[in-house]
């Protein structure tokens, strides 16, 4: 069954096949440019839950300067994270076409991995202080499962291809994050970063 000018009403529904794991809804994006709005709209609400995912932890654990944590998390942090995503397309489309010499259109990577980075937004669930662990590694391994099963609907690159220029480009995608959790930190637990990339763990 395909998406035919699958726009923001569609949302809901691409969501609802992704959590169905169907798969095939990476096929049904990828060449409809009516997709290309829709699937950065999940990555920029995907981050913003992250962020205030970061500030709800502020407030639910009453800490001090929960406005400086609104700022460098939720609105600085997803504007970092979402600039980083278009980084690790980009590194993607690079490695797949001029490396290994693959079909990489960049516009079909940015639907498709737009669409695969909803597993992101269960790193709101990081205000749970208990499960902030678990449910940020549920939302970052959601992620990069799905991310290669878009890039491989998206190229015809074969997968140990995909899985390596996708683990070089989430790997650069995570370590900048991970440094600007450690810029401006915040009382010493984080900084420029939204979900559990806020915090600085070595602290």
């Amino acid at each position: 069954m395909g998406f035919q000018s699958a726009g923001f009403q569609n949302i809901p529904g691409l969501l609802g096949r992704l959590i169905r794991l169907d798969l095939t809804v990476f096929d049904d994006v990828r060449d409809d440019a009516s997709a290309t709005a829709p699937a950065i709209a999940v990555v920029v609400v995907a981050s913003f839950l992250a962020g205030l995912g970061t500030w709800l932890w502020a407030v639910v654990e009453d800490q001090a300067d929960k406005g400086e944590v609104l700022l460098k998390a939720t609105i600085l942090g997803s504007i970092f994270q979402i600039a980083l995503w278009v980084l690790w397309v980009y590194i993607v489309a690079m490695l797949l076409s001029r490396v290994f010499g693959a079909g990489a259109d960049m516009n079909r990577l940015i639907r498709t991995m737009g669409l695969a980075f909803a597993p992101m937004a269960i790193s709101l669930l990081v205000l749970l202080s208990v499960l902030s662990i678990p449910f940020a590694a549920i939302a970052i391994g959601g992620t990069f499962l799905l991310t290669n099963a878009a890039i491989a609907s998206a190229t015809d690159a074969p997968p140990d291809r995909v899985a390596l220029a996708n683990l070089i480009g989430f790997a650069a995608f995570a370590i900048i994050l991970g440094i600007l959790s450690n810029v401006a930190e915040w009382h010493q637990q984080g900084g420029l970063a939204p979900g559990i990339f806020f915090f600085n763990l070595n602290f």
